[in-house]
């Protein structure tokens, strides 16, 4: 956006209905629990999980997955660096609106780099995100093969390929590590939620 488009724009935020009190009428404090790793790690499976967990507690929640973005609000965007910030960003935004509502949002993206990290930390702000590192190796993470990724990208079907040909930083500033190779699904399960909750206390 150009200096000019910017300064014919304003916003509105201070006029509308605020944040504390949509959080009031549903109970509940609104959070982002950003999970990232390896494709493979293991994170939109805890990602629902969590989800399906918290709306049995009557908590209102919603999931925001790589591959269900990418097809619909980031359809278009390829894996070069660029569109993988441009990626986060706009995740970072749309959960970023998702709290003022007052909701709870789930993210399951790989978020390969730590300056992307910061930039969504930036966006939502530090305090209205946890951020958990969904801990896997590569090769465990090829060993899976979950959805057929690894074994198109050593053939030479996936370019930017996280891990492979495409870097992947280990975290600087999670508040959370869940390793999955090290424990069951389960195990898992209890150590995001017995994090997450307390986070999520009704108000």
């Amino acid at each position: 956006m150009t200096a000019e488009q910017d300064a014919n724009l304003f916003p509105t935020d201070h006029h509308q209905l605020g944040r504390v009190e949509k959080e009031r009428l549903l109970g509940q404090r609104a959070m982002v629990i950003w999970l990232y790793g390896l494709s493979g790690s293991g994170k939109s499976t805890l990602a629902n999980a969590l989800e399906r967990r918290l709306h049995g507690e009557g908590l209102v929640t919603t999931l925001l997955d790589g591959d269900n973005v990418r097809s619909g609000l980031n359809k278009g965007l390829g894996f070069s660096d660029e569109d993988r910030e441009e990626n986060i960003r706009r995740i970072a935004e749309v959960s970023k609106l998702f709290v003022r509502a007052g909701v709870t949002v789930i993210n399951a993206f790989i978020t390969p780099r730590n300056d992307l990290r910061k930039m969504a930390r930036d966006i939502i702000g530090a305090g209205n995100l946890v951020e958990v590192y969904i801990k896997c190796p590569f090769g465990e993470c090829e060993r899976r093969d979950v959805k057929g990724l690894y074994a198109k990208a050593k053939s030479g079907g996936v370019t930017h390929f996280t891990g492979a040909t495409s870097d992947f930083d280990e975290p600087d500033g999670a508040d959370l590590i869940i390793d999955t190779e090290g424990q069951t699904q389960a195990e898992s399960l209890e150590k995001l939620y017995g994090y997450a909750r307390p986070r999520l206390y009704p108000i």
